[in-house]
Order: C-alpha cells, then structure tokens, then sequence
C-alpha cells in the first residue's frame, strides 16, 4: 500500500480522474458496477434502499439503472434531497415528478422525508480508502446524514476506481463505509 494523502489532494486527484472518462466509459463502467452489486446483494422484495441520483456533469455512476432493477424487484426506494441545509430522504415511485436542483442534481418534488431503517444506503464518493474512509465533494451531508440514522444494514460505496491511497486527515466526524463496489470486485470493510 501506498502512504497516505489528504482528503484535499485525493478529492484533487480522483476528481479529475472522473472527468477525464467519457460518457461511454461512465456507462459502461456503471454497467459493470451494477453487474458487481448483483453477483454480492440478492435483492429481495420489500428491501428499503437509498440509492443517489448521479450528477451527469460530474461523471457520478449512472445509479438510474439500480433504480429500474429495484423497482423491478418490488423495493422500496429512497433518495436524498437538500433541505434546509440537511439531506433528507425521500421515497420515490415509478410516476415520481423530479426538479433539477443546485449542482445539477435531480430531486424528488416532494418534501416528505420518512424515517425507515434502511437494508442498503448506495453512497456517491470521489474517493474511498481500503478501511471504507471516503471521500465527498466535502459538504458533509452523507456523514450527518450517517449520523441520524444509525440502523442502516450496509453503506456502500460506488467507485470507479479501486482503493489505493490512505486517507491520512481522518475526521471523527466520518463515517465509513462497510462496502465499496468498482467495475472489477467488491471490497468489504
């Protein structure tokens, strides 16, 4: 293993690695990640998941094909939406109406945040070590978010890129993940 970085020069660094993929990479290795959640997590019906909607402009993984996989599979499915500063989740269906927000983030037109217990919360990242520490955009919302909801079965992380700095600032404030899926494997922390 490599020595450590910050959380600044890996955000630097895994960010314009992100950018640097096209659109056809990022489907395509969207694809693969999706095929990696599939071979590790059976989706069972009535599962309550929390799966984030990409932000195009940033490369994010394409999650919209997780969200057509579970509602075939009958789950129940939340989104985060910004509100008041907090990040929130809202349940979505099949017919729900979105608004494109700040950031270029789609969100639920809907305000009703429901309290659930959630069997798998799918988490946006730039980056994420191999002790499940990772990286943001730096706004802290999924760790305060982490934080309110301590029942969460598995926090796992979405990547591109496979683990292979530390993150040597570490705040007592993060929370880390339990899993991270990339194109190629899943790691369990």
């Amino acid at each position: 293993m490599n020595s450590g970085l910050s959380k600044t020069e890996l955000r630097t660094i895994y960010k314009a690695k992100r950018m640097a993929l096209s659109q056809h990479e990022v489907d395509f290795l969207s694809q693969k990640i999706f095929k990696q959640f599939i071979l590790q997590f059976n989706s069972i019906e009535n599962q309550i998941i929390s799966v984030f909607l990409p932000i195009k402009k940033f490369n994010e993984v394409n999650t919209k094909i997780f969200i057509e996989y579970f509602f075939e599979n009958n789950n129940r499915i939340f989104v985060p939406k910004i509100q008041d500063g907090k990040m929130i989740s809202v349940e979505i269906f099949p017919d729900t109406e979105f608004k494109i927000k700040s950031w270029g983030i789609p969100e639920p037109a809907s305000d009703k945040s429901v309290i659930v217990e959630y069997d798998y919360v799918l988490t946006p990242l730039l980056y994420c070590d191999r002790f499940g520490n990772r990286i943001g955009y730096g706004k802290g919302f999924y760790d305060q978010f982490f934080a309110h909801h301590l029942g969460i079965r598995k926090k796992i992380g979405l990547n591109f890129f496979n683990p292979n700095k530390d993150i040597n600032d570490k705040s007592v404030t993060d929370f880390p993940l339990d899993g991270l899926i990339t194109p190629d494997r899943y790691f369990e922390f």
